[in-house]
């Protein structure tokens, strides 16, 4: 037992661990999650007089794109995308504006928070201003900290929470509260990576609370919500109806589920089977191996998060990384504990599983960033670089230092010779 923790140890300490993570665990969320989409959505398309596949199908395209955003991003160099932070925050505050402009924007269950932009596709801009805070932020922070400005209270607040707040008030003109979480606890990883006194922090931490208290008491739909904690049953006028139903979705899957394709929650039953409750159908199709899987996938993805960002020396990089892994795992941890009854339902998608091209576009871009930042560690840099493969490696073995071709010997002479000495 010993001898098999000290290896395990070994292959958690290489250089290239975070990296072999960050990358497959990524993409077999991805996957993963395209076929429990596939799964989910059929049933909710045909209803709509569409093909079983049509909902497969756009989130096979969001895919292959934000498979090359992932591709490009983990091929930028830091500078690059610190380039990119102050365009991409200002244009996702310019997009969060035009949805609230009549006849632009568009709402969604009851939350205006979309853009058409032609045709089926909508695009909902509060999901890049999660990226755009993230990428800002670091560099924001980064450089202040390159002056040596973050042991001063005002430069550590300024201007880093007024614009948090002014996204979150954009987001919140919309109603969506479940992002506005998302994007509050971004900010608090980002001070929290930033080395912000206990008092400092727990400060912006009670005027968020008190805002968020406020929002809920004022909302008769958020209360409900609240209400539903735990509840068993449909509530009067079937208030508990979606988190009822996927209790019982991951009830009826037992261990290792009725099959993939066989949920019966799917067939009206659970609303948004195919976006934010999808984790409860893979319970029911894939029994609780499933679902543990998928959680195993999200743990090793936010430990490789947290260990690119806590081996750099690039303050950016360690700023970036940390914003990237509070957000995924944040969100993840909100949506699974909707969907198993420890939380409110905020409404917000699982990340890389669930279905919504504007929430996988920048989600994959996000992990192109650790995948670049995981690729800049020394170590990991150095181990890239000897790795060849494995025929090049042989030759070059078999060449020696010379450069020499290989002798080549004739072994029907050598057995010719053997035999007229006498050998046996």
């Amino acid at each position: 037992m010993v001898r098999l923790y000290g290896r395990a140890r070994r292959v958690w300490d290489r250089p290239l661990t975070a990296y072999y993570l960050i990358l497959g665990g990524s993409l077999l969320i991805t996957v993963l999650g395209l076929v429990m989409v596939y799964s989910a959505s059929q049933i909710t398309a045909l209803q709509l007089s569409l093909p079983g596949s049509y909902f497969f199908r756009k989130q096979f395209l969001a895919a292959v794109l934000g498979g090359l955003l992932l591709l490009a991003a983990s091929r930028m160099p830091s500078k690059l995308h610190r380039a990119l932070a102050y365009p991409m925050l200002l244009g996702s505050v310019f997009l969060m504006i035009l949805v609230q402009v009549p006849g632009i924007g568009v709402a969604v269950n009851g939350n205006q928070n979309w853009i058409s932009v032609g045709g089926p596709f909508q695009l909902q801009p509060s999901e890049f201003g999660k990226l755009a805070l993230v990428l800002w932020g670091a560099d924001l922070l980064a450089r202040k900290q390159d002056k040596r400005l973050l042991t001063q209270w005002k430069h550590m607040l300024v201007p880093l929470v007024p614009v948090a707040f002014m996204l979150l008030g954009l987001i919140m003109l919309g109603g969506d509260m479940g992002t506005a979480i998302i994007l509050t606890a971004i900010l608090f990883g980002l001070l929290w990576l930033a080395g912000a006194p206990t008092r400092l922090f727990g400060g912006v931490l009670a005027v968020a609370a008190t805002l968020g208290v406020i929002l809920i008491k004022t909302s008769p739909n958020r209360m409900a919500r609240l209400a539903c904690l735990g509840a068993t049953e449909p509530g009067p006028g079937d208030s508990c109806w979606q988190a009822v139903h996927g209790i019982y979705a991951l009830a009826n899957g037992g261990l290792f589920g009725s099959g993939l394709g066989a949920s019966v929650e799917k067939w009206g039953q659970l609303p948004e089977a195919h976006t934010d409750f999808i984790f409860a159908i893979t319970g029911e199709e894939l029994g609780l191996a499933g679902t543990l899987s998928v959680l195993a996938l999200f743990a090793a993805l936010g430990y490789a998060g947290i260990r690119v960002a806590g081996r750099t020396e690039d303050p950016f990089v360690r700023y970036a990384a940390g914003g990237v892994t509070t957000w995924i795992t944040a969100q993840a941890v909100i949506n699974i504990g909707a969907v198993l009854g420890l939380l409110p339902i905020a409404g917000v998608p699982l990340p890389l599983f669930s279905y919504g091209g504007s929430a996988l576009l920048p989600t994959m871009f996000a992990i192109g960033l650790l995948i670049a930042f995981a690729r800049e560690d020394p170590a990991a840099r150095t181990a890239l670089a000897m790795r060849q493969p494995r025929f090049g490696r042989k030759r070059a073995a078999v060449r020696g230092s010379a450069g020499r071709e290989p002798r080549k010997w004739n072994t029907m002479r050598r057995r010719a010779a053997a035999r007229s000495s006498g050998e046996r």
